[in-house]
């Protein structure tokens, strides 16, 4: 991959796109992992217009190293950032919620799962509600991995005005910060959504991000990982397409 054209072509590409909407500019939420930084980067490149929101929600890592890495990247490329804590407002939600979720019989696991979601569901109003306020698009930060194992939270970090990132594997955007010389530790530190306590990606989903990245790829890939990328990929297909309405 020509890292400098690939970076030049997305930037011309964002700003065409504000050039055809109108927009004022873009915010994105920025956890400072490795995705988010990139696209903070690519949209500072195409306007100065740009607004990262560290929104803070319940896990301890949000206050501490996440809070530390997004300062980092937002120094680093002269980003404008707010911060929005949640962590008040998911409990709210919560004690609204009250043992609705626990009815039923269900798994601890979907309980753990469906409580964690509410947190990108969350951020995401924030970014729509302060960017309809400044005219700003939101900009999606999933890769080509997530995107492909669907992970990531329907109408969550999922929903976004436009993706500059959606085509590229995890060694790719890696690629990409290197180029743009990213502050070391976002680059080496171990991917993870930050939802809640000891989460990384991979654990997550069961299988490696080399091994996602050569199934996109058409690389050689272990028939055990194979199983369950093709899984993963059929079981959240309605999490990749708008919604169904009828008769179609």
């Amino acid at each position: 991959m020509d890292t400098k054209k690939t970076i030049a072509e997305r930037v011309e590409w964002i700003k065409n796109l504000l050039k055809e909407t109108g927009a004022k500019g873009v915010i994105y939420g920025n956890s400072g992992g490795k995705d988010c930084t990139l696209v903070g980067a690519l949209c500072k490149m195409a306007t100065d217009n740009v607004l990262g929101v560290i929104m803070p929600c319940s896990s301890s890592r949000n206050y501490g190293s996440d809070r530390d890495d997004a300062l980092a990247a937002g120094e680093k490329f002269a980003i404008e950032q707010i911060e929005v804590d949640l962590t008040a407002t998911k409990e709210a939600m919560m004690t609204a919620l009250g043992t609705n979720l626990e009815q039923n019989h269900v798994s601890e696991y979907a309980l753990k799962m469906s409580s964690a979601n509410i947190n990108p569901r969350l951020r995401m109003s924030v970014l729509y509600a302060i960017g309809q306020a400044r005219g700003y698009l939101v900009a999606g930060t999933g890769n080509l991995c997530e995107m492909t194992m669907g992970y990531f939270t329907k109408w969550g970090d999922g929903a976004c005005d436009f993706n500059p990132i959606s085509d590229l594997t995890v060694p790719e955007i890696y690629a990409l910060l290197e180029e743009l010389d990213a502050p070391e530790n976002i680059i080496s530190k171990a991917p993870s959504a930050g939802l809640y306590e000891g989460q990384t990606d991979e654990q997550d989903m069961g299988v490696s991000y080399a091994s996602i990245t050569a199934y996109c790829r058409g690389g050689e890939v272990a028939e055990e990982d194979r199983q369950k990328i093709d899984r993963a990929y059929r079981s959240t297909a309605h999490k990749r397409r708008m919604p169904r309405y009828f008769p179609d």
